[in-house]
């Protein structure tokens, strides 16, 4: 493959002024992670103390081989929720390494109330198990949670993708012949319960581990009976009488020693024979992309100089590089796995959708995975672009890329609004990981044009009800509009609401990409095959 060549000046000003802009954005996100992550009031870490526990973290840091790396999901999740009382929406989930396999990993977070579960754990966990499901990854559950909360029980118990949703895909896992290991350091209490019931191994933590369906108030209150936690699901009851778990451990560090060698006795899944060669650094400094990208979520910059610093040896085989010119489609190596690349450079024409669900076949045909590039305003609208059909060329790469049986991978560069975040493989469409960048913004439409667009409402609505054209009225409404939109269009906003599976560094995504393309192989190809493409 030929080597890209960067136009890029990195000692020109907008270089300079485009590189100090998103490296504080960088800053600022490894400021929001470092809070999440670590920041908890005295009071809880001394409670875990006093119980004699660990950490979460530090119970997945002694979980993981020594050496390798964590890719975690959803750091910064309900950070914009619950008025900051569920960092990390109380869990840790995460892709890393168990004695020599890939895992899933989910972890309750018992340093914020006790583990339990808001709304949006929930939503994190069922994502993670979602994971699994889809690229065949065992998964390893660190138990330690108080429950759903009850405070906020109508948003966690009784829909479809709510608690149960948990349990019936660890069923599925199970169905699927993955396997499951759940270490028990604290309670399991009632739906938590069949974590490690559900699990096909399970070890747990004497005198701090319990499994039980209701805890002793709830079994006093509904029968009258008197019980204490050792005897209603202690792990001296549940490994000889019950058979509930299978392992007792006297300590947290002995059941993470046990979990481990239970992990070393899973077969190692053969992965699918996805083309690859040699990984090679990229020729461009991945540093650069923070100079590359812009400081204005509408200025258009060029894709080619995003794909250079993130490839193999910065190496890059165009497809139809003079048609359909504002998506770039190609392909590369990533820590030497064979991908097609879709990247947006503009706006998406007739000609640039029917290209990249021509590339997107082609993909399907060879075997490649696809990773997705977004910075996309949208397919063209307006009368000549709908006379030629844009909304039928734009259902044809949504059909090609909806039905691909490879797997695909979603980078949100910068700006994602309206249908070309589908057409592009935006969430609701199934890609196995999805990440954002922290300048990314996402919404049916930009801020600006959700503001002209509800203010030119309320003015004709004005004029056909005879009313005097207010002018103040209508710059207050788009003010209002404005204001509202650009806080629910930031990445900060996406991520809380775990619309994407983590915020990112931009230099960190080669790394990230490498890692989700190599745990993505444990799967089978889907089946081939499209629906209708209208012609």
């Amino acid at each position: 493959m030929r080597r890209l060549r960067s136009a890029i000046s990195t000692a020109s000003a907008e270089f300079q002024r485009h590189y100090a802009h998103n490296r504080r954005l960088a800053e600022e996100l490894r400021e929001r992670q470092e809070r999440a992550r670590h920041a908890r009031p005295q009071r809880d870490l001394d409670r875990l103390e006093r119980q004699g526990k660990m950490l979460p973290r530090q119970r997945v840091e002694r979980l993981l081989d020594p050496g390798t790396p964590f890719l975690e999901f959803s750091s910064l999740a309900a950070n914009m929720a619950y008025d900051g009382e569920s960092p990390g929406a109380s869990c840790i989930t995460g892709i890393g390494i168990v004695s020599g396999r890939e895992v899933v990993i989910h972890a309750d977070d018992s340093s914020v109330k006790g583990g339990a579960w808001y709304p949006l754990t929930i939503k994190k966990i069922v994502r993670c198990l979602d994971i699994a499901i889809e690229n065949r990854l065992p998964v390893v559950h660190l138990c330690d949670s108080a429950g759903g909360f009850l405070q906020l029980q109508s948003e966690v118990f009784p829909d479809r993708y709510m608690g149960g949703r948990i349990f019936r895909n660890q069923c599925i896992l199970s169905k699927l012949g993955v396997k499951q290991l759940a270490l028990v350091f604290g309670h399991c209490t009632a739906g938590g319960a069949y974590i490690p019931g559900l699990s096909d191994y399970n070890v747990i933590v004497q005198g701090t581990g319990a499994v039980f369906l209701g805890g002793p108030p709830l079994v006093k209150a509904a029968t009258g009976e008197e019980v204490t936690v050792e005897e209603l699901g202690g792990a001296a009851m549940h490994t000889s009488v019950s058979g509930t778990c299978d392992y007792p451990a006297g300590s947290e560090e002995e059941a993470i020693a046990i979990g481990r060698e239970i992990v070393a006795q899973w077969d190692r899944p053969r992965k699918w024979d996805c083309q690859r060669e040699e990984p090679e650094e990229p020729y461009y400094d991945p540093d650069e992309l923070y100079g590359v990208l812009p400081d204005d979520i509408k200025k258009q910059f060029e894709m080619r100089e995003i794909i250079a610093r993130l490839v193999d040896g910065s190496r890059f085989h165009e497809y139809q590089p003079n048609y359909g010119t504002t998506l770039v489609c190609g392909f590369a190596n990533l820590w030497g796995w064979k991908v097609g690349i879709l990247a947006n450079n503009g706006v998406l024409f007739n000609d640039s959708s029917l290209k990249g669900a021509h590339f997107m076949e082609l993909c399907n045909q060879n075997n490649t995975p696809l990773v997705f590039l977004q910075n996309i305003t949208g397919f063209m609208v307006g009368r000549a672009y709908e006379r030629a059909g844009i909304t039928k060329d734009g259902a044809k790469m949504i059909m090609a890329q909806t039905c691909s049986r490879v797997p695909k991978f979603t980078v949100m560069c910068n700006g994602s609004f309206g249908a070309g975040n589908y057409g592009m493989c935006g969430r609701a469409f199934d890609g196995r990981l999805l990440f954002t960048w922290p300048n990314h913004q996402i919404g049916v439409m930009g801020g600006d044009q959700a503001a002209n667009t509800l203010a030119e409402v309320k003015l004709k609505q004005m004029q056909r009800n005879g009313e005097a054209v207010d002018q103040a009225v209508i710059e207050r409404l788009r003010d209002e509009t404005r204001a509202a939109y650009l806080e629910q269009l930031s990445a900060w906003y996406s991520t809380s609401e775990i619309w994407d599976d983590g915020i990112i560094d931009p230099v960190d995504t080669r790394n990230a990409l490498g890692m989700a393309i190599t745990a993505s192989l444990n799967a089978p190809l889907g089946e081939s095959g499209y629906g209708i493409f209208r012609f």
